[in-house]
């Protein structure tokens, strides 16, 4: 039993602790463990995962065409994004239980350090390149198919690769191409780079608009952005979708809002306006899950109407 004096001696020395000398404990080190870059998640039957490649910090302001810059600087800085927001580049890996099916490649060493980490992050999903079935390109950009091949070699030796009609008469056999800027020059042979090692092996599919592309996928054209650009459907027994838009959209804010902000790196902006104006529609009047590959990743979520037009509801968290 504590006495009176016990009890006051040890009031009497919990008040003297703030003046004892302090022990002092080395601060644990930062973490070199990289972040895991993948987020996986059900849908129906399916399983899927979000890749990520990385992201580009670029001046949106100069890449958004047919709006004042200062206006969109404006919107940018009151969504705290600064003058070069980072924009994701999100690949998607659908198992169906049969077969592994990669949506669209990543950007291979084409774009930098920040970019180009889709392989790392594929082999942190607990998969590897060469247990993927087949890779399905939105459209042949340097972000969507560099991957495929690096310094000649190929990726995904077991895959074979699909993308529209439209898209392969454009980049690979130039259809309609005329003259060309250096920049259009170095595009052009990128994606020759990236597709030829499977042309050379006969591993390229071509698929028609609006066609399925393999069993459980669809497609919708979606041109502007490129001649074939097309979203990628996964269909759920129950009907329910998630559409892969690919680049219908680039950024979660500016172009929600104004359909007709169109990008530097559209082959006709224009088409890519009217596009994006029946898409965002079609998503909210539909209600299905879209993935974006430069929304912030994992990309995946709804697009709802609002006050001033469209908006991007992200897909809550789930373990």
């Amino acid at each position: 039993m504590t006495t009176r004096r016990q009890a006051l001696g040890l009031l009497a020395a919990t008040a003297l602790l703030p003046l004892a000398p302090r022990f002092a404990f080395s601060a644990a080190p930062f973490s070199t463990v990289a972040n895991a870059g993948y987020y996986r998640f059900r849908f129906g039957k399916f399983e899927v995962t979000a890749l990520s490649d990385g992201t580009l910090a670029l001046p949106m302001t100069k890449i958004y065409q047919n709006e004042p810059e200062g206006e969109l600087q404006r919107r940018l800085d009151e969504n705290f994004l600064g003058k070069e927001p980072h924009l994701s580049i999100n690949a998607y890996l659908v198992n169906d239980g049969e077969r592994l099916v990669l949506i669209d490649a990543g950007s291979g060493r084409l774009l930098g350090t920040a970019a180009g980490k889709l392989l790392r992050h594929l082999t942190a999903s607990g998969y590897r390149a060469d247990q993927v079935d087949a890779v399905v390109l939105t459209h042949v950009h340097a972000d969507h198919s560099g991957g495929l091949t690096v310094d000649g070699k190929v990726q995904f030796p077991n895959a074979e690769i699909h993308l529209a009609e439209r898209e392969y008469r454009y980049w690979i056999e130039r259809e309609g191409v005329t003259a060309l800027t250096e920049a259009q020059k170095t595009d052009f042979q990128r994606a020759h780079d990236a597709l030829a090692p499977y042309i050379a092996a006969g591993k390229v599919n071509r698929f028609a608009d609006d066609a399925d592309v393999l069993p459980n996928l669809g497609s919708t054209l979606r041109a502007g952005h490129t001649p074939g650009h097309s979203a990628i459907v996964l269909k759920a027994d129950d009907g329910q979708r998630l559409v892969f838009w690919g680049d219908v959209i680039h950024g979660d804010y500016i172009q929600f809002d104004t359909p007709d902000v169109f990008v530097s790196f559209d082959v006709d902006g224009t088409a890519a306006a009217a596009t994006r104006t029946v898409a965002l529609a079609d998503a909210a009047d539909g209600r299905y899950l879209i993935a974006g590959a430069h929304l912030p990743f994992p990309g995946v979520g709804h697009v709802a109407r609002d006050e001033t037009l469209y908006r991007f509801v992200p897909w809550n968290y789930v373990e």
